[in-house]
Order: structure tokens, then sequence, then C-alpha cells
């Protein structure tokens, strides 16, 4: 089997494009979620602790000097990552639970009785003539 035949079966398969697809819309969702934590979560938040604003909280370690520019710990924007990486995790939580919640629901359902095989149709269409003879 070639190469390029394989990657083609392999490119095309329902799990490969799932993932491009899953990649995808994560990224736009990590978007969403970014701009929910700064524009909606962290002003309230650092209003509640006292007018504090994280993305701005710094430790400078070197000040900049001439075109240098300054080598500082940026612990505030390290805290808006958490929160980002609680938000989304808490985010796919809920999806996979809701997932999860339905699969058990699909399972729980009775599954259909089985069709007869044409042997027992065949020998029950036997039986049935039979009783009529009798």
């Amino acid at each position: 089997m070639s190469i390029i035949k394989e990657f083609k079966e392999f490119a095309v398969k329902g799990n490969v494009v799932d993932l491009a697809v899953g990649v995808i819309i994560g990224a736009a969702f990590g978007k969403i979620v970014t701009s929910l934590v700064a524009d909606i979560i962290m002003p309230p938040l650092g209003l509640l602790l006292g007018g504090i604003d994280f993305k701005d909280k710094l430790i400078e370690l070197k000040p900049a000097v001439g075109k240098t520019p300054a080598v500082n710990l940026n612990y505030g924007l390290f805290i808006n990552n958490i929160i980002d990486f609680l938000i989304v995790a808490f985010a796919i939580f809920l999806v996979i639970k809701g997932i999860n919640a339905m699969k058990r629901k699909e399972e729980a359902a009775p599954a259909a009785p089985p069709a007869p095989t044409k042997e027992e149709v065949l020998l029950t269409e036997i039986r049935d003539l039979l009783a009529k003879k009798a």
C-alpha cells in the first residue's frame, strides 16, 4: 500500500476530521473564555479586592535600561491564566457530564427484541399449518 493511499485513508477517517473541528471550535471557545475572564470576571473581582487589576500586577526584576526592556515577573497575568483554565475546565466538565447523561439515557432505553430469523419464521408457518390440519 502506498504512503499516499495510507495517508488519504487516515486523513479522511472521521476521527481526524472530528479532531480538526474540535481544535477549531476550541480555539474560538478559548477567545470567548479569555474575554469572559478579562472583561466580565476580573473587573468585579478586582473591585472586591480593593480595585486591584491583576493584569497590571508584576514584580520588576530588572529595570529598563536604554533600549533594553525591563525584566518583569508578571504574576497578575498568571492569575488571569489560572482563572481562564479553571473556567475552561469547568465548561468542559459540564459538556462531558451532559454527554454522559445522554449516553446513560440511550443505554437505559430498552432495546427492541431481535427480529426472528428466517428459520424461526418458517418453523412458525409450519406449526401453524399443522395446527390447522389437526
